[in-house]
């Protein structure tokens, strides 16, 4: 058995984290326990409050726990500075927001090359993989549009495609879509079923709709900072 599949891709170990200090203090995380092997796709979700969008901040190298253990193949992220958590969101994962994010005077090629500008990437290898990224999310052609020029839909296929396009061990996605009509949304949830299934990105979704969380092989619920129940929807592909 290979090294990959002996160990998860990632792995909480008691994870807690508090906010404020005294009487004051607010406990978003109890002590969390959670292993995501590679090639999953897994749905988060909870009542407001839950701890979901916390968790999801600290494996998205966006905070740190208070205590516990973070592996990310095998490194402990907790124990990472500034820079260096920086340097694992740049190389291994990928965002995707509610609210696209989006430059609005941006063409939809530009906007997808922003992560390889970051990583110094030369201009003509930028223009391709960002092209490539387009394509593989159904944009073929819409290069040079900008936001404005796009529909929701599209809008958030550009914000996949950028969040893709550095080739990423696990996509984060946060209420991807949240601010989709229902058609839209189902667009997009078959685009990240296609990628998790094609592309073997790991997807890790906070949602709190069941029938975008159905799209999902797994789904994890949060209550009062803790897991409180992990459903497992149908046998897992093995990545070895």
């Amino acid at each position: 058995m290979s090294e990959d599949c002996a160990s998860p891709l990632i792995e909480l170990r008691g994870i807690t984290k508090s906010y404020g200090e005294g009487q004051t203090a607010f406990l978003a995380l109890g002590g969390i326990d959670l292993s995501i092997a590679a090639g999953e796709f897994v749905a988060v979700m909870g009542p407001s409050g839950s701890g979901k969008s916390t968790a999801m901040n600290i494996l998205g190298c966006l905070d740190t726990p208070s205590a516990g253990q973070y592996l990310f193949r095998g490194i402990h992220v907790e124990q990472l500075d500034r820079n260096q958590r920086a340097l694992l969101r740049r190389h291994s994962l990928g965002f995707v927001f509610q609210g696209f994010n989006l430059l609005a005077r941006t063409s939809a090629q530009e906007n997808v090359e922003l992560p390889l500008l970051y990583r110094g990437e030369e201009a003509a290898a930028r223009h391709a993989a960002s092209r490539a990224a387009l394509a593989r999310v159904g944009l073929d052609g819409w290069e040079t549009h900008t936001p404005a020029e796009l529909s929701g839909g599209q809008q958030q296929r550009v914000a996949i495609a950028r969040a893709i396009v550095t080739s990423p061990l696990v996509l984060l996605a946060d209420e991807p879509t949240g601010n989709l009509d229902s058609k839209r949304s189902h667009e997009i949830m078959e685009l990240l079923a296609t990628l998790n299934r094609e592309q073997g990105i790991t997807v890790i979704m906070v949602t709190h709709e069941p029938d975008m969380a159905a799209y999902a092989r797994r789904i994890v619920h949060f209550v009062d900072g803790l897991v409180s129940a992990d459903e497992r929807r149908m046998a897992e592909p093995s990545p070895c």
